[in-house]
């Protein structure tokens, strides 16, 4: 794999690096029915994911007094934490991501995480190494702001022309828009295919294999 578009990529993580989105759905739904809310739908919980926790939180559920965000969010964790052990790489993930590394690129995460959050999940021999640099949405403006990406820019050296955002939500992709930047949305992860059509990415692809495919073509 030779560069020739870009020279940064920097990847979401849940639901795009990570099998994520079926826990962190389930676990908006417990902890809105925890504190007797209204439950927010399959649909509506995912589509929050990517978010900043408490952005996340105030979209599923809005009716919530704001001093009770902590002990939604508190909730939300005890939940998400119990199957955080459990959490798995999509499959083809760690392969391409060694395989874009041996290739020069510089490789960066942008979440909704948490830097604690994200701590826990990187914490794995096989992913040491792989990542140049990460921002979480608690140590700058979340998504769709485009601060994350600038800031991973000046800290690699890659202008926007030669970076492409990676994720499986609009706010992605509209976080690449806003740092006038490449996006390629993923179509398995939080948001449907016509969800992220409708903000026009660069590319679309529908699995790792794909993905790997259309770097190799076009990155």
């Amino acid at each position: 794999m030779h560069r020739q578009n870009y020279d940064l990529i920097v990847f979401d993580w849940d639901g795009t690096l990570m099998d994520s989105t079926a826990a962190i759905t389930g676990a908006i739904q417990q902890a809105c029915q925890d504190l007797g809310l209204p439950v927010p739908s399959r649909e509506d919980a995912s589509y929050v994911i990517g978010l900043g926790l408490e952005d996340a939180l105030r979209h599923a559920a809005p009716a919530l007094p704001h001093g009770d965000y902590p002990r939604l969010a508190a909730a939300y964790r005890k939940h998400y934490f119990a199957l955080d052990g459990q959490l798995a790489l999509f499959d083809g993930v760690l392969d391409l991501l060694h395989t874009l590394k041996s290739a020069g690129y510089n490789l960066a995460v942008a979440t909704g995480k948490s830097r604690i959050g994200l701590a826990r999940a990187m914490d794995r021999p096989e992913l040491r190494g792989l990542f140049d640099a990460t921002r979480t949405a608690d140590e700058t403006f979340s998504k769709p702001h485009p601060a994350m990406l600038h800031e991973l820019m000046a800290e690699l050296a890659s202008p926007p022309q030669r970076t492409v955002m990676v994720g499986d939500t609009t706010h992605d992709l509209q976080m690449a828009i806003n740092a006038q930047c490449d996006a390629i949305g993923v179509s398995y992860g939080a948001h449907d295919v016509s969800q992220l059509q409708s903000l026009a990415p660069t590319g679309l692809v529908h699995s790792i294999d794909e993905l790997g495919d259309y770097l190799r073509q076009r990155g």
